[in-house]
């Protein structure tokens, strides 16, 4: 018995059909030593690597460390949008600034790291939707899979008899060509096979899901090749225009300018911009939420050759567009009228310096530089508070973010301010290591203190320095300036067009139900039995429902087909 047994088990082995020729049992050591894997060599291993990453998985992967890598993106200030919050982080993190900006923390889009992640994602899409859309254009192509033997064991299956009287012969037939017919109606393809004592027809569709799929994937290729060959035309600048003065839509009167890898700033269009006014509301003292700035505007008049000049406003979140250069509005502070005089009675510097903002209240820091026409250079570091307070320690403040009662103080440095030996400096910040003081601290001598229309003289008898006042000219005793933004970035409309047609792609890949269906008739001898079956693939809880519908509608049309016929054909006879 033992023996038959073995003889049985080694026959059965040799010819099952789900084993492999070459299949081999392990029982000890020694046989597995014997079963080597195959070496790829540097060919295999490139086919490997490639196939690895143009997976779905990969991309997945990829797609989610892309979202990551761009976090630090809006958690630390980029020099391409905000250079000034740059300056200002190096300012406050003196010790921490070396390391995040080798890090390219600061320069987060143009860094090697999130490059790689964003070319890698490329290649991978890429070489995920070419397959795939030749293996959809095939399936376009074919025709729906044949008639499953046993409808029964589908999931979803439903059977109905119905009486043929004596046209029971032509009932199967009759039930197909309807069934074909509703169902392509209905949008599904449909092809028929007959078999011994059967017809059925094989209908599919839900094909647009996965076009959706490949939709959504062609159009993410096209976000990042929009992204990425369209950054390479745009630029992005920045400009602080003080009321009364003008901007020039020119490289050299940019405070910043950051342009694409193909743009130089020689091909600019031409046009300029004079801010009028600077508008803004600040809730009144005594009510709630006193001091918060309500509505930001800045007047501006544009001038374009050819065209007449049109008044615009810019709004936070509505800029304005000139021959392509959105204009955005980005801060505002003050900006006091200085003019300095040396002991001569000269002028030797004369304009309207914006202080920038440090607190809610519009406590503002300020650098003026003179760096000729006095017997030394001369750095002056200044505080401008709208509304001066004073705290319990003696220190000034500002108490409320308008220009009520303004004070100006100024410390007074000199020596050499480093603007000789060709480095470039901020016109904000001024590099006090090196140079001598002479007011405020531990000098001895106060800070120069000044009211709008005053006049205090320098220390040392080299001149003195007048706060002019801006009345006539702004309105209030001081200028404003607003922070502008120019940006140009012609990739903008085709980023839109590829983002809307990721979503609907994307919308079709979700909602669209890929299904197949079959309807079998088999001839009997007073009648026709019809089987209806479902198949989804993926998950359709709707399967049910409609393979119910689609047999309801067609029994009903097959009866009434069937009542016709009889009653044309037999006129005595009425169907039961």
């Amino acid at each position: 018995m033992s023996r038959f047994h073995s003889e049985t088990e080694t026959t059965n082995e040799a010819v099952d059909p789900l084993r492999p020729r070459d299949h081999a049992d392990i029982d000890d050591r020694d046989s597995a030593a014997d079963v080597i894997s195959p070496a790829l060599g540097v060919v295999g291993w490139a086919r490997w690597v490639w196939r690895q990453l143009t997976s779905m998985r990969t991309a997945l992967v990829l797609l989610l460390f892309l979202a990551i890598a761009a976090v630090p993106g809006s958690l630390f200030p980029q020099r391409t949008a905000d250079p000034n919050g740059v300056i200002q982080w190096e300012r406050d993190n003196p010790d921490v600034f070396p390391i995040v900006d080798a890090l390219g923390l600061f320069d987060v889009y143009q860094s090697p790291w999130f490059s790689a992640i964003y070319l890698l994602l490329f290649i991978s899409l890429i070489g995920c939707v070419i397959p795939r859309a030749k293996h959809h254009y095939k399936a376009l192509r074919s025709q729906p899979p044949r008639t499953p033997a046993r409808l029964s064991r589908l999931p979803d299956y439903q059977e109905v008899t119905v009486s043929a009287g004596t046209s029971a012969g032509s009932a199967a037939e009759e039930a197909i060509e309807l069934a074909g017919r509703q169902l392509r109606r209905a949008g599904y393809r449909v092809h028929r096979f007959d078999g011994r004592g059967w017809v059925s027809v094989s209908a599919e569709r839900g094909y647009l899901r996965e076009t959706g799929n490949l939709v959504f994937h062609v159009a993410l290729i096209g976000v990042l090749l929009s992204v990425g060959i369209g950054g390479g035309f745009a630029y992005t600048g920045q400009r602080v225009v003080v009321e009364g003065t003008t901007f020039v839509n020119a490289l050299s009167d940019y405070s910043s300018f950051n342009p694409g890898r193909f743009i130089d700033g020689t091909g600019l269009a031409p046009y300029s911009m004079t801010l009028d006014e600077f508008g803004v509301t600040y809730q009144p003292p005594g009510t709630p939420g006193a001091g918060q700035a309500g509505d930001f505007s800045a007047d501006v008049t544009i001038r374009q050759p050819g065209l007449d000049d049109r008044s615009e406003s810019v709004i936070v979140n509505y800029p304005v567009t000139v021959s392509g250069d959105r204009i955005y509005l980005l801060g505002n502070g003050y900006a006091p009228t200085l003019t300095i005089r040396n002991s001569d009675g000269e002028v030797v510097y004369s304009e309207s310096q914006p202080f920038l903002p440090q607190d809610s209240f519009m406590t503002s820091l300020g650098v003026i530089k003179v760096p000729d026409g006095m017997p030394e250079q001369l750095g002056l570091v200044g505080f401008f508070y709208p509304t001066q307070g004073v705290l319990p320690s003696g220190a000034f403040t500002s108490v409320y973010p308008d220009a009520v009662n303004p004070v100006l103080t100024l410390n007074v440095f000199s020596g050499d301010l480093g603007i000789d030996d060709g480095t470039p400096r901020s016109v904000y910040a001024l590099d006090v290591a090196g140079l001598t003081q002479h007011t405020g601290a531990d000098t001895g001598a106060d800070s120069l203190e000044l009211t709008p229309g005053a006049t205090v003289d320098l220390p040392n008898g080299w001149g003195t320095i007048t706060w002019e006042d801006d009345t006539a000219v702004a309105g209030e005793p001081v200028k404003r300036f607003a922070s502008l933004q120019i940006q140009n970035d012609p990739s903008g409309a085709w980023v839109l067009a590829f983002a809307t047609l990721a979503t609907v792609g994307l919308f079709a890949g979700l909602f669209v139900p890929r299904r197949r269906v079959w309807i079998k008739a088999h001839a009997l001898p007073a009648g026709v039995r019809v089987e209806y079956a479902g198949l989804a693939r993926g998950e359709d809880p709707t399967l049910h429902k409609a393979v119910h519908d689609i047999a309801i509608n067609h029994t009903a049309a097959l009866k009434s087909v069937i009542t016709t016929t009889l009653l044309e054909g037999e006129p005595n006879e009425r169907p039961h």
